[in-house]
């Protein structure tokens, strides 16, 4: 211990830093020299599932880089929120888990939190009794990273409020997918300057609409599996990758979207005339004619990879569609797509029409790929629809 004792305070904290925080905090007890080390500790990780006291902070003084605490004890929040205004914290995760699901307080951060860390560049909230109420004076200058997962909102103006005064925001997660009443129903994403987005939910609340206004944007994701989905989304003139994945049509979202350049979608489709990456999960109905509709409007796609699911024989009803007698051939055949690929083949009459056309029309390609769990009656039916095109 002496040895250890007479190591300079410096490398001492660089030792306490490879610890445990609990264990960190442990230390003071030891000698005067170790009683405040722990507090010039860059980073606070904590978890109070097996604390009886939480530590002595009132002699913290110095600026904290980031500060996690997983709390089972929801009294103790006030405590780490102080730690974070006091020490200037710059990235800050609070999350509040019960070993009980039944009688969870709802735990309000303080008003002084949202107006007095102007240093606070990452925050993160997670846990349904996690209460967001938002004074009407908000100052978060510096925040660029908000993650609010299964959170409850005083209301439906309290995301909004703290949204749009979060005025150097970047990146914004938001999760209410596992959440059944979170006192939301609109949801308003309202900032000038967030650049990555993501959506977590599950909307089934009728007659409502969430809106979204993000000119700045340049990453959208959304998954929704609700059955009443209906957005209002402003032009997003710098976005260029969006990832939708949703359980019902949504026909007016990506109107908003004609910039994007990489685009995943799962089971709706809409109108974007700069796309030039595209892939496609289908599970309905038409798949074919949804995606030479797709087609005719991407007169600048490049690469087409696609997926239909066949494993439940759910496209037996179909009937030729009209697309194969029209007399206008997608401009991306004719001009730009040079890669397809075709996953889950299986041989059935639709697939049939639709690659025959396809192979006849695209005349830019340079790489194809048809694959289903039997590769090689895959390869054998593409060299045969190959074949028979090439046929005088």
């Amino acid at each position: 211990m002496d040895r250890i004792s007479g190591l300079s305070d410096e490398l001492l904290v660089k030792i306490l830093s490879f610890l445990p925080t609990e264990d960190a905090v442990s230390t003071s007890v030891l000698s005067k020299q170790w009683r405040f080390l722990w507090m010039w500790l860059p980073k606070l990780e904590y978890h109070d599932y097996y604390a009886t006291n939480p530590p002595d902070t009132s002699d913290l003084s110095l600026v904290l880089k980031s500060c996690n605490a997983e709390l089972f004890q929801p009294e103790n929040i006030k405590l780490w929120v102080g730690i974070a205004v006091s020490r200037c914290v710059r990235e800050l995760t609070l999350s509040i888990r019960y070993n009980s699901p039944r009688n969870k307080p709802f735990v309000p951060l303080p008003s002084s939190f949202y107006t007095c860390c102007s240093s606070l560049t990452a925050l993160k909230l997670k846990g349904e009794s996690i209460f967001v109420d938002v004074p009407q004076s908000v100052n978060l200058p510096s925040l660029k990273t908000l993650k609010l997962r299964d959170v409850t909102y005083l209301n439906d103006d309290a995301l909004r409020l703290l949204l749009s005064n979060c005025t150097a925001l970047e990146e914004l997660f938001i999760d209410r997918y596992g959440e059944a009443d979170d006192n939301v129903r609109a949801l308003v994403v309202e900032n000038s300057t967030l650049q990555r987005l993501t959506l977590k939910m599950y909307s089934d609340h009728l007659d409502v609409q969430h809106v979204i206004v993000t000119p700045s944007l340049k990453y959208f994701k959304l998954y929704d599996e609700g059955h009443d989905l209906s957005y209002s989304i402003e032009h997003m003139p710098k976005l260029e990758e969006a990832d939708i994945d949703v359980s019902s049509s949504l026909d007016e979202l990506l109107g908003s979207m004609t910039p994007v350049k990489r685009l995943s979608l799962r089971q709706f489709f809409n109108r974007d005339d700069e796309l030039e990456h595209v892939k496609l999960s289908f599970y309905s109905d038409d798949w074919s004619k949804l995606l030479v509709w797709l087609l005719r409007n991407s007169p600048k796609l490049r690469e087409l990879n696609i997926y239909v699911d066949q494993s439940d024989s759910q496209f037996q009803d179909y009937a030729p569609v009209e697309w194969k007698n029209r007399s206008s051939v997608p401009e991306c055949l004719q001009n730009t797509l040079e890669t397809f690929k075709f996953e889950g083949f299986k041989g059935t009459q639709e697939e049939g029409d639709f690659l025959s056309f396809f192979f006849k029309n695209a005349s830019c390609l340079k790489s194809t790929s048809i694959t289903d769990y039997v590769i090689d009656g895959a390869e054998e039916w593409e060299q045969s629809v190959a074949t028979k095109l090439a046929a005088p």
